[in-house]
């Protein structure tokens, strides 16, 4: 779990998140292009690769490859834990 908290930590990991949450399945240079254009993140393509290799280690991106692209895709399967221990109500 505390992977996904660090990669959480980071405002433009979340922003990333939130972009594949709206549009999935996106190459580094699609997602480079809206956090430019919708966010006004100036971040260079490297800086961009980085946070997503942050994210794919915590669990929380994956990536597929066909032919010379990388698709990245969200995961939100490590944050089911966090939902079962703080944020789903016990029955009674």
């Amino acid at each position: 779990m505390g992977d996904v908290f660090k990669a959480l930590a980071d405002s433009t990991r979340r922003i990333i998140l939130d972009e594949l949450t709206d549009r999935n399945g996106q190459t580094l240079f699609e997602i480079c292009a809206r956090l430019t254009s919708r966010h006004g993140l100036g971040s260079s393509r490297q800086a961009i690769s980085q946070h997503l290799d942050v994210l794919e280690s915590a669990g929380l991106v994956e990536t597929r490859r066909e032919g010379r692209y990388k698709f990245h895709y969200i995961n939100t399967e490590p944050l089911e834990p966090i939902v079962e221990r703080w944020l789903q109500r016990p029955d009674t």
